[in-house]
């Protein structure tokens, strides 16, 4: 077979792993908010379990298959640690929009990430924030806005947690993908970063929910909580699949395609995960956007993938660089 049919075939394989890594990830919202309405499992105890889950069958999977990469230098742990916090933090604040905004509305609206990415790699970083960025960072923004219902101001006195923690949740998501991005500077392998940072994290969710038990929002009330599901084998199987699904095969399909095509291709594939999810969650759910939440909608996504284009093409003013694995 020739270079240039080889190139293809990787390329064909890379966008259709990338793709159904796009579906796949786009299931975590629908399953957090089914266990979080029809179970009412409190969303910080099911943030927990999805990270102690991921955590055990990382280390499981890794002792057998690669027990080299269980092992890391004591000068990553420090940075291990704060990565695991970051995703706590991610983990509770999404977990708790899901439940509060519902499964398409919270994935849009982690999904302003990339402008806080932008603002933070500016600010913390140094990196060039131009026209296009800048515009990016506006139309995400203003989409957030839009989508949070922000402009209404009923909507803050009866959904006030909500807006909050669903913008919260994309400032997070931007510190855990920049963090993402350190660790893959630092030489750390994306699967060991994977079983460090969700094991600190299963750590932090647990400090969470007993610290701020009775009055931190979706925390547990009594230890018997963290058993909420008790004999019920469906709701635990829910939450399995939620570990096991979105979480590790979502992610490692997404590792897959970055060995096989150009980061910026794959991130732009990876970017249509809300419209995957307000597609299965006008479905399955019966959510219905708005109008206006629809336009908010598409002025993230047209921020997006301006960020995702742009980037893109700034790289190919550049020599290349080492693809870096984002978790």
């Amino acid at each position: 077979m020739s270079n240039t049919a080889t190139h293809k075939t990787q390329l064909t394989r890379g966008y259709s792993i990338a793709f159904l890594s796009a579906v796949i990830l786009s299931t975590t919202a629908i399953f957090i908010r089914f266990l979080t309405q029809n179970y009412h499992l409190p969303a910080l105890v099911l943030a927990v379990w999805r990270d102690v889950i991921v955590a055990l069958t990382m280390l499981a999977v890794l002792s057998l298959v690669r027990p080299a990469l269980l092992r890391v230098g004591r000068n990553h742990l420090r940075f291990l640690i704060l990565y695991g916090l970051a995703l706590a933090l991610f983990n509770s604040l999404w977990t708790l929009s899901v439940s509060l905004n519902g499964a398409a509305v919270s994935t849009v609206l982690a999904y302003c990430s990339p402008a806080f990415t932008a603002l933070l790699g500016w600010w913390l970083l140094k990196e060039r924030l131009d026209w296009a960025k800048l515009l990016a960072v506006l139309l995400c923004l203003g989409g957030c806005v839009l989508i949070s219902d922000a402009l209404n101001p009923a909507a803050w006195k009866v959904n006030l947690l909500g807006i909050v923690t669903g913008i919260l949740s994309g400032l997070f998501y931007a510190v855990y993908s920049l963090m993402g991005r350190s660790a893959s500077q630092r030489g750390l392998n994306p699967w060991t970063t994977l079983l460090y940072t969700f094991s600190f994290g299963a750590v932090f969710l647990l400090a969470f929910n007993l610290l701020g038990k009775g009055f931190l929002p979706g925390a547990i009330s009594r230890m018997a909580d963290f058993l909420w599901l008790g004999q019920n084998w469906g709701g635990w199987g829910l939450l399995l699949l939620l570990a096991m699904g979105p979480t590790l095969a979502g992610y490692g399909m997404y590792n897959v395609s970055l060995s096989l095509l150009p980061s910026s291709v794959a991130n732009l594939i990876v970017s249509l995960e809300p419209a995957f999810t307000a597609v299965i969650a006008y479905f399955l759910l019966g959510e219905r956007f708005t109008w206006i939440q629809i336009g908010g909608s598409l002025m993230i996504l047209g921020g997006v993938v301006l960020m995702r284009v742009y980037e893109g093409w700034l790289a190919g003013q550049v020599a290349p660089e080492p693809e870096a694995v984002a978790l």
